[in-house]
């Protein structure tokens, strides 16, 4: 799903009050972390990712491979924070998702 400026807005301002659920540390983004943020996207849709101070990672480099690997939405990169975003595949978590294609 290709999100248009005011639908990314609208996703910038849910999460907001959000605090990151996920910290790549220096470990790095391997698959077992790919695998819990995807789950994490099927039940919340919209999350926050932060990378500490010791890791390699660079955000940039962290938010294309969640594109490619997740197929998700990076709505936004700040600093060492990224919100990520994707639509859920069951009914009941749809939450956002519905609001979105609204906008």
């Amino acid at each position: 799903m290709e999100l248009r400026g005011k639908q990314k807005r609208f996703l910038r301002s849910k999460a907001h009050d959000l605090n990151p659920i996920f910290q790549i540390g220096k470990g790095g983004l391997n698959a077992a972390v790919i695998t819990q943020i995807e789950e994490a996207l099927e039940k919340r849709e919209l999350i926050k990712v932060s990378l500490l101070q010791n890791t390699d990672e660079v955000a940039e480099d962290v938010a294309r491979v969640l594109e490619q690997e997740i197929n998700c939405d990076v709505v936004q990169v700040i600093g060492r924070v990224l919100v990520v975003f994707k639509p859920s595949s069951k009914e009941k978590y749809q939450r956002l998702s519905y609001d979105v294609r609204k906008i």
